[in-house]
């Protein structure tokens, strides 16, 4: 695969967890691993010296986004994703075919692609797998992703099949357009719904059909329970290659890590450490800490003890409370930099139990205090 190689390191002892590193041009990334959310081009709030700091290895940005504003003619002008960001390490970038579930409404779709109406003019944006393939290529990221259409939950069998269907024949024509193979890896998406025997034939057909460094599992975290989140990893897990990445997109919510590191998932993303820190809601090893409680006010301890970030190295809970309550930016900054270290400390913690042969302990521990809430 070039310069696109994935070794695993160590397998857990009971379950299918496994540690490992993916090489892109970039540099190199450990798994399991966290990719930070950088939409627009930029993770809110936090400058890449900070996400370095706090152990981020890779950052996800968004095609359709970028495709918009300021355009992918313009990132390339101004050197590509690296150079816009300021991060020299590997960058991911979805394909878009989320927009086509988030942004239903402004949307039509054809065999031909995607039709969108901007979200922030109107203006109209139609995307097909092969000028997916050329705004990607315009980025530059690491990792690009085949345009996919992702189907909500819950959908009628039909539909899904039909999305499905449109899927595997994208991802198809996404590989006969990749302009840059030797720069950027091209990972297909499997879909299929809650229907077991759709993600099965997806995931066979893609592996069949658009051999590839790395497959990515979408279509979930998006509306359905855990359970149906963890069926739709097996179905497809099973049928994807164990010598290459497996990606589970959008998902960020421990237990559901939890869950799909358990059955073999190598890469996650999602909004929700800088979402959440916006909102002054921290992670920690304990649950969360909701800190615009009154209970914090006075709270002169950090938002989690023992936690190495500079949100609870230099601020006490109580004052970074005030922050929120009189709408000072650093609040917002601080909490999303805490959610992003303890995202790089939960990752590294998984990858020491599964060396270690733990990783069932590791997640059942972990597993009883993620729903307290302080």
């Amino acid at each position: 695969m070039g310069q696109f190689e994935f070794s695993i390191l160590s397998r857990d002892s009971t379950t299918a967890a496994r540690a490992g590193a993916f090489s892109t041009p970039h540099g190199s990334f450990r798994t399991p691993a966290f990719m930070p959310v950088g939409t627009r081009a930029t993770v809110k709030g936090l400058l890449p010296r900070d996400l370095r700091e706090a152990g981020t290895e890779i950052l996800l940005a968004n095609t359709y986004h970028l495709a918009l504003r300021p355009g992918a003619e313009v990132v390339r002008d101004l050197g590509g994703l690296h150079a816009v960001m300021a991060w020299d390490g590997p960058i991911l970038t979805d394909s878009g075919g989320f927009q086509v579930f988030s942004l239903a409404t402004l949307c039509r779709i054809s065999d031909d692609g995607v039709e969108f109406r901007s979200h922030v003019d109107g203006a109209p944006l139609v995307m097909t797998p092969e000028s997916c393939m050329e705004i990607q290529a315009n980025l530059g990221a690491d990792i690009i992703m085949a345009l996919d259409q992702c189907p909500p939950y819950p959908a009628a069998r039909p539909q899904v099949a039909e999305a499905t269907e449109r899927t595997l024949r994208w991802a198809a024509r996404c590989a006969q357009a990749q302009k840059n193979p030797d720069r950027q890896a091209l990972f297909p998406i499997v879909q299929g719904g809650e229907f077991d025997d759709l993600r099965a034939e997806c995931a066979r057909r893609l592996v069949a059909e658009v051999p590839s460094p790395g497959y990515a599992i979408g279509g979930v975290s998006v509306g359905e329970p855990h359970e149906l989140m963890m069926r739709a990893v097996e179905a497809a897990i099973v049928h994807l290659p164990a010598d290459r990445p497996r990606y589970l997109m959008g998902v960020g919510q421990p237990r559901d890590v939890l869950g799909a590191v358990r059955r073999g998932v190598d890469l996650f993303d999602c909004v929700l450490p800088t979402r959440n820190g916006r909102n002054a809601s921290a992670f920690t090893f304990s649950g969360t800490v909701r800190l615009r409680n009154l209970r914090h006010e006075r709270d002169r301890g950090p938002i989690e003890t023992g936690c190495d970030c500079p949100a609870c190295r230099h601020f006490s809970r109580g004052a970074i409370r005030h922050y929120f309550q009189v709408g000072e930016m650093l609040g917002p900054i601080l909490v999303s930099l805490h959610n992003v270290r303890f995202f790089a400390r939960f990752f590294e913690a998984m990858r020491q139990a599964i060396a270690a042969g733990g990783f069932d302990k590791f997640e059942q521990d972990f597993l009883k205090t993620v729903d307290s809430v302080a």
